[in-house]
């Protein structure tokens, strides 16, 4: 799929000089930049979530056997 994304004069030089340093083409290059912002994006999602339930004082797995006892 094509997208259009304007860029500024200095991103594009900058894009352009890193091409032919590790000869990939500007459209590699910035496909694998979005590809690193998702996952880094991605992980602090997830990240967010750990530890959470360690503040509560009642046992996870009590809590879990409480819950589904109500279905």
């Amino acid at each position: 799929m094509r997208t259009l994304v304007d860029l500024g004069d200095a991103q594009i030089d900058a894009l352009d000089e890193l091409s032919k340093k590790e000869k990939r083409s500007r459209a590699a290059l910035i496909r694998q930049a979005i590809d690193d912002y998702l996952a880094k994006r991605r992980g602090i999602k997830e990240g967010d979530a750990f530890g959470l339930w360690g503040k509560r004082k009642v046992d996870g797995l009590a809590y879990q056997e409480k819950m589904r006892g109500e279905w």
